[in-house]
């Protein structure tokens, strides 16, 4: 799915979560149906249900913090939250700074919307969320990229002509297409899967997770938690 530049995140701290009695996750809260801010204004979508069971598995009390995902992974070493469970592909350059649990979802694929379906990926501006790995892949192919620091946004340039198409995740765009947008048939694999990302320092914490993930996975509620909010394909 996503992957960031790391930049600053570099600076991770060396300092974990210690005792602290309550585990916080840190998630973007702007990228249905993976996570959302529903009308009640809390955070919704496949993670918030995700995080809220690892949690009960893992003997956790949890609360959820929202952040920009320009932001993500320098606030995680900052110590503003203790994980991030929001829609991030496990990378090796990401892998450099933060440790990641096993894959909690396959690479979900990237899709293509457009106001047409005749339209030049090659010759044309194609919109992408800033820092993920469908911008990279924009860009390694050499065609004209145009960045925005949300998903809404980069709609948005489709609709309003200042770009011809937009990559993002097929389950995020599928929230979109309707009578003035079209998913385009082409796709691309992109992305290693989707885990939960932590400060290095932090391994106690992280096998918890990574136990509770793969009991979701041997009881089969993994695969009914995919299927009810349609993130990927399952295991």
């Amino acid at each position: 799915m996503k992957s960031l530049i790391l930049g600053t995140a570099a600076l991770a701290l060396s300092a974990g979560m210690g005792l602290a009695e309550t585990v916080r996750l840190g998630t973007e809260g702007a990228y249905a149906p993976w996570n959302f801010v529903n009308d009640a204004g809390e955070i919704d979508g496949f993670e918030r249900e995700l995080g809220d069971e690892l949690c009960k598995r893992a003997e956790l009390t949890c609360e959820w913090v929202k952040n920009d995902w320009d932001s993500i992974i320098p606030n995680l070493v900052s110590g503003n939250y203790d994980t991030i469970i929001a829609g991030m592909s496990i990378t090796d350059e990401r892998d450099e700074v933060i440790d990641f649990t096993q894959p909690y979802t396959p690479p979900d694929p990237s899709a293509y919307v457009a106001q047409s379906a005749d339209v030049d990926l090659a010759s044309g501006v194609i919109a992408a969320q800033a820092t993920t790995i469908q911008a990279a892949f924009i860009a390694e192919q050499g065609w004209t990229l145009v960045e925005f620091a949300t998903p809404e946004e980069t709609v948005a340039a489709v609709r309003n002509g200042e770009a011809d198409a937009v990559l993002a995740d097929k389950s995020f765009l599928d929230t979109v297409v309707g009578d003035d947008l079209v998913m385009l048939e082409k796709s691309e694999a992109l992305g290693g899967g989707v885990g939960m990302g932590f400060r290095e320092s932090d391994a106690e914490l992280r096998g918890k997770f990574d136990s509770a993930i793969q009991s979701m996975k041997d009881d089969g509620s993994l695969n009914e938690l995919i299927a009810k909010w349609e993130v990927s394909s399952q295991w």
